[in-house]
């Protein structure tokens, strides 16, 4: 049996200018539709792009090209055509529907198909909640298994793990569904039921250690269920070439991405709810110097989104308002931590900060050590803006494939930092309460912070009456 073309793990596809070198030595400047330079390819039309995908009995597309252009390719068709095309490529140049197929032609070619078609649903697995996809992919599989048994073994294999994984992001939406329709605004559980909300943060976990550690938790299990392609799938436009069709205009098939922006939002509401919460004021300075230290050991871990939400919950306005309150914390480790996330210079520290943690990540001995979860809303930020600063194709109607390395070395370094383990045991407790406590809404932040500190000018007293008035009804 030959053997399978290797992967090698996603930190080692993409060098440091993006894309690998020497990949097309064979190849001429210009050829078939594609442009090269020095190696490198820039671009090509879409059909050519496609044909560079679809492996025969001498080539194998390099990995970094597959993942690249599974990527893009659904910025100017959707998967489901992509596969259709495959397939009939597949089948039209290596002859596979003729009646007395040749065992040895298909024990050539079938090792490179199936390896395509594990990457494919390894990678982007989400493609194949669309049943043309499944269609398309069972009847290539079939065509392979039918010439060996051999292969069938392998297909089989490939069909079982892609549904596990379909069938375990499904659970997780449900999982997801159920938590979104509990979580209900704190205000409202209080007047109802003040009994169920005796407790707070620091009863439940009194260790900000241990916090953050569960904060760890829930953000990368939310990670891990984010599809690459969500990131593109976010900006997807028109295709100028195509008059009035827009290529995702029929449906997402998944919102882990907006589900995990919703978590950001979540924990700064929570955070400033457990700070307006305590009536006495020593008890919200002991909430603020608890999430210092939580946001603190965040940092350590590599873990920036939870620290950046606990910080911006720190700074919402009905928080930072309560100047007697702030006057008896100890700041100096927040002024730290506000200097890491600063966003002057383009989030410069932070940067530099998520350049360390990556690099500690690349020569870890321990999932501990590997742990790095970007601030998630500034990645996004600059996907789009590289999206927006170049154009998907060339005058000459080339797809800018320059583009699109630059935009899968961005996206490849996500998929190294999700797949990473946690270390860390789960508390069941603390992560119900993370995920489930109600927390207060805009609102009713503000009527407890002036409860807490009452109002003192103009607008903050009209502020308190009309919230209060409104509470009241």
């Amino acid at each position: 049996q030959e053997r399978m073309p290797q992967t090698p793990p996603f930190a080692a596809m993409f060098d440091s200018s993006g894309y690998s070198r020497n990949l097309y030595q064979s190849k001429e400047d210009n050829c078939g539709g594609l442009y090269y330079h020095d190696n490198n390819l820039l671009s090509g039309s879409l059909e050519a792009l496609i044909q560079h995908l679809v492996p025969n009995i001498d080539y194998y597309p390099d990995r970094t090209y597959i993942f690249t252009f599974l990527l893009s390719s659904r910025l100017f068709m959707h998967p489901y055509e992509l596969m259709a095309k495959v397939c009939h490529l597949c089948i039209e140049q290596q002859r596979l529907s003729e009646p007395g197929l040749d065992k040895n032609r298909i024990r050539k070619i079938a090792p490179k198909i199936l390896q395509l078609l594990t990457e494919w649903t390894e990678t982007f697995p989400y493609d194949f909640r669309d049943e043309r996809m499944m269609r398309n992919l069972k009847e290539l599989a079939q065509r392979i298994a039918s010439g060996d048994e051999m292969y069938r073994k392998n297909v089989q294999q490939l069909l079982q793990n892609l549904i596990r994984k379909l069938a375990t992001v499904s659970q997780y939406e449900e999982v997801l569904a159920k938590i979104n329709a509990t979580s209900t605004d704190r205000l409202t559980v209080l007047k109802t039921k003040p009994q169920s909300i005796q407790r707070d943060i620091i009863t439940v976990c009194n260790d900000p250690y241990a916090l953050a550690q569960q904060l760890t938790h829930i953000e990368l299990e939310r990670l891990n269920y984010i599809g690459p392609e969500e990131f593109v799938q976010a900006f997807v436009q028109k295709d100028p070439l195509d008059n009035d069709k827009s290529c995702y205009g029929d449906r997402k098939k998944t919102r882990n991405l907006e589900a995990y922006v919703e978590w950001f939002n979540r924990l700064s509401y929570l955070v400033a709810t457990e700070i307006c919460m305590p009536v006495k004021k020593k008890h919200r300075v002991r909430v603020i110097e608890y999430f210092i230290d939580v946001a603190r050991e965040c940092f350590n871990i590599g873990n920036f989104n939870s620290l950046m939400a606990i910080i911006s919950g720190m700074n919402m306005s009905a928080v930072s308002r309560l100047k007697k309150t702030w006057a008896k914390v100890k700041t100096a480790k927040f002024d730290i931590l506000e200097h890491q996330m600063d966003p002057s210079s383009n989030f410069y520290n932070y940067r530099t900060a998520l350049r360390g943690a990556t690099q500690r990540s690349l020569t870890a001995h321990s999932n501990r050590e590997k742990i790095v979860i970007p601030f998630f809303s500034l990645l996004i930020k600059d996907i789009y803006f590289l999206n927006e600063g170049c154009a998907n194709r060339l005058p000459n109607g080339h797809v800018n494939f320059e583009k699109f390395w630059e935009l899968a070395k961005q996206v490849s370094e996500f998929m190294t930092w999700k797949q990473v383990e946690c270390p860390f045991e789960r508390d069941r407790k603390i992560l119900q309460y993370l995920l489930t406590v109600p927390v207060f809404s805009d609102d009713a932040l503000y009527l407890a912070s002036y409860e807490s500190e009452s109002p003192e000018n103009h607008i903050e007293k009209d502020r308190w009456k009309t919230l209060r008035f409104v509470s009241e009804v």
